[in-house]
């Protein structure tokens, strides 16, 4: 699969996402949920992933790359069906499906990314998952656009499905890019034992979601109600978040090719860590700006480089299925870390919970410092 293609397919992944993000008010409107009904909701998009990630994986082992155009369409059709959902039930039902689509394509757009990058010999984990950042930035615009000009969530959906049906249709794997299978005997199945060194690293890769999610959700709560800005400044929080992760994992498809993928573990980690700590003691929004781009930039290059070092440490035979597997433990990150801030910040402070945040940053960068990491299969 050329690069080009494996660009497209987390760009789709993204325009998505930032639509989504953008038009999520809009969304709460239209079926009527509370805050407590869309948080459910919210929790069985990753509830659908975790269910399908795995899965997806050992049938991208059997079938190779043209999986890949199938899970971008079921996520453009099946990404229409919140901005049509009419009730919270509704809702709750559509992003169970959704989720399990959008679980789907992120773990076929990263076998074939992996795949090309132990193909070619050239790093492609961290600018592809650049691409999926700029496509977040670029769609949340967009879906602003569309909103001030008076479209509703219906209309967004449709039209960013119909972008997404596109790119499912430019990343089908041409004549020149064969597949082969491989034997029956090597073909990996769902419930087979997981390896330990797969499991350390998928909990080394929930952590680094784990401070990323924190910026992500609460980033314009912390500036709003503690630092006391404006709504129209809080919203830079998320956004500066995302384009220092374009930024970041730019910077770093490049420095892999002087570093080594530990020192840009290590590297990455600790600025994530300082870039929360000065954020979650700043004094002002304009400080608690820069430690959010900090910690942006340094979260930046850690989910990338992690799945790129399990996929190159596993057999070419199942690839994918060890993309599943530590996608699948990855995402508990996502889903515990927001709750887990939450909690704390109620029962102490949101800057005492956020600076945990940042010290468990500097932990997970002394844990990528000592820990083995496989090597890559030749």
């Amino acid at each position: 699969m050329r690069r080009a293609k494996v660009l497209l397919g987390f760009a789709a992944l993204g325009v998505y996402w930032g639509a989504w993000g953008a038009a999520l008010p809009a969304v709460q409107d239209r079926t009527g949920a509370t805050d407590a009904e869309l948080g459910f909701a919210l929790l069985l998009v990753g509830v659908g992933a975790l269910v399908s990630m795995r899965a997806t994986g050992v049938v991208m082992d059997r079938f190779g790359p043209k999986l890949t155009p199938l899970t971008i369409g079921a996520l453009a059709v099946s990404g229409a069906l919140p901005g049509v959902a009419a009730s919270p039930l509704q809702l709750s039902l559509a992003l169970a499906v959704l989720g399990a689509a959008s679980g789907a394509v992120d773990v076929a757009i990263n076998a074939d990314a992996v795949r090309k990058e132990v193909a070619s010999g050239r790093p492609l984990m961290n600018l592809a998952h650049a691409s999926f950042s700029a496509a977040v930035v670029v769609a949340s615009l967009a879906t602003g656009l569309l909103r001030w000009a008076g479209a509703g969530a219906p209309a967004v959906f449709l039209i960013m499905g119909l972008v997404i049906g596109a790119t499912a249709v430019a990343v089908r794997p041409g004549g020149g890019e064969p597949w082969i299978p491989p034997p029956v005997h090597e073909r990996p199945s769902l419930f087979q034992r997981v390896p330990g060194w797969l499991l350390v690293l998928g909990c080394l890769g929930a952590l680094a979601f784990w401070i990323e999610s924190a910026w992500q959700n609460w980033g314009a709560v912390y500036l709003e109600r503690t630092l006391d800005a404006a709504a129209a400044l809080s919203s830079l929080g998320p956004a500066l978040f995302a384009a220092a992760m374009t930024a970041g994992r730019l910077g770093g498809n490049r420095l892999l090719q002087h570093w080594s993928e530990r020192t840009l573990l290590v590297t990455g980690s600790a600025i994530a860590g300082a870039g929360t700590i000065v954020a979650a003691i700043a004094p002002t929004s304009a400080v608690a700006l820069t430690g959010i781009a900090l910690a942006g930039a340094g979260c930046s290059v850690l989910a990338p480089t992690v799945l790129g070092i399990a996929g190159g440490a596993a057999a070419s035979s199942e690839r994918a299925t060890v993309i599943g597997s530590v996608t699948t433990l990855m995402y508990l990150g996502f889903l515990v870390g927001p709750a887990v801030v939450g909690g704390v910040a109620d029962v102490a402070s949101l800057r005492i919970s956020l600076g945990s945040v940042g010290v468990l940053g500097l932990l997970l960068a002394f844990l990528f410092a000592v820990v083995q990491l496989p090597e890559r299969r030749r």
